[in-house]
């Protein structure tokens, strides 16, 4: 309580600026771009320091998550101390870092090459819960795309021992380059999840994994994957974490990768065509070795979910979530000026400000039938491990969870002639945001980036794995000023220049009003579920609706 307070202090002069007004009308209610552009400003302000998990950071946020919710009328939802809710729910994470140099190199032909970490490669601190990681001239092998699948009939690996050897694997799924196959096309699908890999090492029992990476096909640069990677890593506390993590995760780049190959006597581009088959046998890099050391300091952090609510008049034990991730990078590697705060404005300062909208929206009008939660949830940037960890453990009961609507990235371009959610996972709320839009002579677009996977990499999947319908919402890209051509361009130069970068600042010159649209268009939807008895569910075909069916007896009174 002390830090609270404290945390509290130091960011008053902040929060001074975003003092809760007077609630307004109800016949007047509306999302306000000011509110919205304060929040932001608050959030992702140095002060802030890029709201890190387990750091004063985090607790900065915390604090002002749950004034502002305390502030606009919602009531504490979080987990039960004292015989009543609080408005928090503990995260307990695994926290990683590397205490001292990371020393890679290859070797072959009796020379060794030296890889520099950050440039060459970047390798995560393990999360093995290992004082020390070291790999000594273990063997390098080419296993493609990493998949097994025997639904698609596709197994990359052929039976191989992959025991203590080294793996280069491509990023996305086979199908990628050609955009039609067994995988979807250009639509990613979780086997082309850098995550998926990493755990099907662990299932082969592989010393270690670099996934080679290209911007393309990666959907983002290597400033990203650098800046993600050699930081403090966290997870969930596992029993056993050897069972989804190898003892050296990481990426490596594409040039360096090619440069290995070329070493064995392999040509990369050969190569990546023949892992476009199901036919790929992997392949041996012969007399190459990899090599590394390097120390990591672990240990256990509670971290914080912030959970306000809006309790259901009639149907309470029925629940409505919105959520949104509070958490961003911390502070992390310098980039070319020297910055090393890692904003978070439009990752995601931007949705927990639409949550925090919405909630003052719901809390200001008569209580609907259902209950209404709004989710703020830590550390997304390292995992979706705050939602994950509230999915494992839900305050309130997956079965009777109506809806999951995640914010994560809202728009600050103008206003919009369409929305689109990614992915195409065959959830119904896809339709009925459709509806939505219709009705507000809007249109819902295709997702503009199928290949990048986004539906497994926002936290609205932590519960759509355990059935729960749910959906991560997007502005579209067809701005009323400037059209697809201006909506491609912004977001283009957002994914070159600021993502997962320091220069993810707020800007006095965004133009909210698209956002102000967008969180009426989801706060009229909330309100007709909250309002409604129907149950939202998965089209057949879906991989999460047998799931989902598992529990019907729940929603019917069973």
């Amino acid at each position: 309580m002390k830090k609270l307070l404290l945390a509290a202090a130091l960011a008053a002069p902040l929060m001074a600026s975003c003092a809760t007004v007077a609630p307004t009308p109800p016949a007047a209610l509306s999302a306000s771009s000011q509110r919205l552009s304060d929040h932001v400003r608050v959030l992702s302000s140095d002060a802030f320091e890029g709201r890190g998990p387990a750091t004063p950071g985090e607790e900065k946020s915390v604090t002002y998550i749950v004034q502002q919710m305390q502030a606009e009328g919602l009531q504490p939802g979080g987990q039960i101390r004292n015989g009543a809710r609080s408005w928090t729910q503990d995260v307990p994470l695994g926290r990683f870092e590397f205490s001292g140099p990371v020393a890679v190199s290859y070797a072959v032909g009796g020379q060794t090459r030296a890889l520099a970490q950050g440039d060459d490669v970047a390798i995560r601190a393990a999360q093995t819960n290992a004082d020390r990681v070291t790999i000594a001239g273990a063997p390098i092998v080419f296993i493609g795309y990493g998949v097994n699948a025997p639904e698609r009939n596709w197994d990359d690996f052929k039976g191989m021992d992959l025991r203590g050897k080294v793996a280069l694997v491509l990023v996305n799924d086979p199908d990628y380059e050609t955009g039609a196959g067994d995988f979807g096309g250009k639509a990613m699908t979780y086997y082309g999840r850098w995550t998926y890999k990493y755990e099907e090492a662990a299932r082969r029992g592989l010393a270690g994994i670099l996934v080679i990476h290209e911007s393309a096909p990666a959907s983002y640069g290597w400033a990203t994957v650098k800046n993600s990677n050699t930081n403090a890593q966290f997870d969930i506390v596992r029993d056993n974490p050897a069972s989804v993590h190898v003892p050296m995760e990481g990426w490596v780049q594409r040039d360096v990768a090619a440069e290995m190959l070329k070493k064995a006597g392999l040509d990369f581009d050969a190569l990546k065509k023949q892992a476009q088959s199901r036919d790929f046998h992997p392949v041996l890099l012969t007399g190459e070795t990899f090599s590394t050391d390097f120390a990591v300091n672990h240990g256990v952090i509670t971290s914080k979910n912030v959970v306000g609510i809006v309790p259901g008049a009639a149907r309470p034990d029925e629940t409505v979530i919105y959520t949104a991730h509070w958490d961003h990078l911390g502070v992390g590697q310098p980039d070319a000026n020297g910055d090393r705060i890692y904003n978070g404005a439009f990752d995601n300062a931007t949705g927990l400000a639409s949550l925090l909208e919405l909630g003052r929206l719901f809390a200001a009008s008569p209580r609907p039938a259902r209950s209404v939660v709004f989710l703020a949830v830590t550390a997304e940037e390292k995992g979706l491990l705050g939602s994950e960890y509230y999915a494992a453990n839900p305050l309130y009961p997956l079965a009777t969870t109506v809806a999951d609507i995640n914010m994560d990235g809202m728009s600050v371009w103008g206003r919009s002639h369409d929305m689109f959610a990614p992915g195409s996972s065959g959830v119904t709320l896809q339709d009925e945001l459709a509806a939505q839009l219709q009705a507000s002579g809007r249109a819902f677009s295709p997702d503009p980036q199928p290949e990048a996977g986004m539906f497994y990499r926002s936290d609205h999947f932590s519960l759509a794995k355990r059935g729960v319908p749910a959906i991560s919402v997007k502005a579209g890209i067809d701005l009323v000023n400037g059209g697809t051509t201006a909506g491609r361009a912004a977001l283009d130069d957002y994914i070159a220049h600021r993502y997962h970068q320091p220069d993810d600042e707020w800007s006095p010159t965004w133009d909210l009003s698209g956002q102000v649209e967008d969180i009426g268009l989801l706060w009229r939807w909330g309100e007709d579920l909250a309002n409604s008895s129907r149950w939202p569910g998965w089209h057949d075909g879906s991989e999460f609706k047998a799931i989902r069916d598992a529990s019907a007896a729940a929603r019917n009174g069973g």
